[in-house]
């Protein structure tokens, strides 16, 4: 126990009729959907960075939070911050979590201290693992903040980032595959470029694919049975990312020979980012056969930046969700809350609250999405558009030619009419669900 959360009680279903402060409404975690229970289908994590390693800035001021863990420069305060960690894992009674390196130690300057000091607070927070039942959804490595990643990492001009990247990522891995971690995360933030005038765009993803090449066959080495995962994001901080959205990455794995080994990690705000939708992004990477796992939080759609929010808008939610569970739901993914406070929620409270929400949210979401696929409904008129392919003759000229076929055309004289794609009535039949 720690004192950061005086006072504040473990969080417990309550019931929407509640009107007590700190209680679930809508996220029963033993309730059964779809015939598995809801926590078994959130799969919910915290986000060691933005609850614990942030200290409340913006691009145009500093540290707002003022935290017992501050300033975040030592080994000590390091395990303070794990204290207070898995003490609101517990208030929440979260499945999960997940990390950077940078996140859990603090930066050396070196990598050999930076190797020491990550293989001590991970062999302290794997303590508080056994503890505790909490386990660790996926870890990463940050490298993009320090500046020495300024000019990217695997994608960088100098050899010598190259191999400290390698040797951070082995590091971040090794203790990931220590932790009884689920999956392992690579975000290329800085792999990209600001301007075309400086760089060698081939070369660069070139030795991208043959470092993710390098991690792949290190996952396999030391039998790592996790989920190896890449996080589309296309823009800020570089200005073109070439991690760019799903499908960008998904060319990028199949040009390097990878589409087999790694998934995506999606995140709302980076689809919004790209121009795209959060279902967008799911239902895109469960057809190409890349889905893995998602952060979960929201963008200010009045703001043209990635603000982190929690997530607030159910039917939101439930769009994604529902191409969630059409995907077959999560294997070795979850529901990451990539998600942090604004930088005016100083108080502690604001810190449960805020993933407290944000779980009913989703919770919300989830239940309306199996509600919608378990009446058949909306797959039932999905599949009656497309029913024409179910025909001998559509399935024959998929196998024909272009010539075959135009002469098929003018002899049964096709004149194919228009029909309705219903969409303001599968519109409506969404809305009766959410």
């Amino acid at each position: 126990m720690t004192n950061f959360f005086k006072d504040i009680p473990a969080i417990s279903y309550v019931g929407p009729d509640s009107d007590k402060e700190f209680g679930f409404r809508h996220y029963n975690k033993d309730e059964v959907v779809l015939g598995k229970r809801l926590e078994d289908h959130l799969r919910f994590a915290i986000a060691w960075w933005h609850s614990f390693a942030w200290e409340g800035g913006d691009p145009f001021g500093g540290q707002t939070f003022e935290r017992p863990w501050h300033p975040q420069d030592s080994m000590k305060t390091a395990r303070i911050k794990a204290d207070v960690a898995f003490e609101m894992f517990r208030i929440l009674d979260v499945p999960f979590y997940c990390w950077h390196d940078a996140d859990v130690r603090p930066e050396t300057g070196n990598f050999a201290d930076n190797l020491k000091t990550l293989n001590e607070i991970t062999d302290y927070m794997l303590e508080k693992q056994v503890q505790t039942g909490v386990k660790l959804l996926w870890g990463t490595a940050n490298l993009f903040s320090h500046r020495r990643w300024m000019a990217g990492a695997s994608t960088n001009p100098d050899p010598e980032v190259f191999a400290f990247a390698a040797a951070t990522v082995k590091s971040c891995l090794d203790a990931t595959h220590k932790m009884g971690g689920e999956n392992y995360v690579l975000w290329g933030g800085r792999e990209g470029y600001e301007t075309l005038l400086n760089t060698d765009m081939k070369q660069e993803l070139d030795h991208m694919g043959r470092f993710l090449n390098m991690v792949v066959d290190y996952k396999h080495k030391i039998g790592f049975k996790g989920t190896i995962l890449v996080e589309p994001k296309p823009q800020e901080p570089s200005k073109h990312q070439y991690d760019y959205d799903a499908a960008t990455c998904f060319g990028f794995l199949q040009k390097y020979g990878l589409e087999k080994e790694v998934k995506l990690n999606l995140e709302q705000g980076h689809a919004i980012l790209a121009g795209h939708s959060f279902e967008h992004e799911i239902a895109t990477a469960a057809a190409l056969g890349v889905f893995g796992s998602i952060d979960m939080n929201r963008n200010d759609y009045q703001s043209g930046w990635d603000t982190d929010q929690f997530p607030n808008n159910v039917p939101e939610v439930a769009l994604a969700y529902y191409e969630v569970l059409r995907a077959g739901g999560f294997t070795t993914g979850g529901t990451n809350f990539d998600a942090k406070i604004r930088r005016q929620s100083i108080d502690p409270a604001d810190l449960i609250l805020a993933h407290m929400g944000a779980m009913d949210v989703c919770a919300r979401g989830l239940k309306a999405a199996a509600a919608l696929l378990e009446s058949g409904e909306m797959e039932a008129a999905r599949k009656e558009r497309y029913a024409g392919w179910d025909t001998p003759a559509a399935k024959t000229m998929l196998g024909s030619s272009l010539d075959a076929i135009a002469a098929d055309v003018l002899a049964k004289n096709i004149r194919p009419e228009p029909r309705s794609g219903r969409q303001e009535r599968l519109e409506n039949l969404w809305n009766r669900f959410v």
